[in-house]
């Protein structure tokens, strides 16, 4: 069985790949509601930080920070350093992540936050960046900081 807020994420990703950017999305989710979706949009908007997990936050706008306590961040992508910081800052309990086999981001440091952090490995997720990579390696590195 599919899970409905990891496609929800993958939604995203495809959304950015088809304003030509790179294919990391997130939601954000409360008591089983998605309350902000995102997806990277560095290409789009020309900002640096603006990564799929940021964008999701943006999206969601400004909560109290009892809300972020009680919610689960979906991400096609293992979460960067950057973005890492930001789950932790706002406290939010729980990452499910869609992949880390074409990138591992920092969830070491998640989980020495106390955050619990799930890797799905998912199949369709893999497939979206492996191609990505494959396609556009220099915009690729440019993301990731390389």
């Amino acid at each position: 069985m599919r899970d409905p807020f990891l496609d929800a994420a993958i939604e995203q990703a495809r959304k950015s790949l088809s304003e030509r950017g790179i294919p990391i999305g997130s939601v954000l989710v409360h008591e089983g509601k998605i309350i902000g979706r995102g997806h990277n949009c560095r290409v789009q908007t020309g900002s640096a930080i603006d990564h799929g997990e940021m964008n999701c936050l943006r999206n969601a706008g400004r909560l109290n920070s009892s809300i972020y306590r009680k919610c689960t961040l979906y991400s096609t992508l293992s979460p960067c350093p950057m973005c890492s910081g930001a789950i932790v800052l706002y406290k939010i309990p729980r990452v499910v992540v869609g992949e880390n086999t074409t990138f591992l981001g920092a969830e070491d440091y998640l989980r020495s936050q106390g955050i619990v952090v799930d890797v799905l490995q998912d199949q369709e997720c893999i497939a979206l960046m492996e191609r990505f990579i494959r396609e556009k390696p220099e915009l690729w590195n440019e993301d990731i900081g390389v």
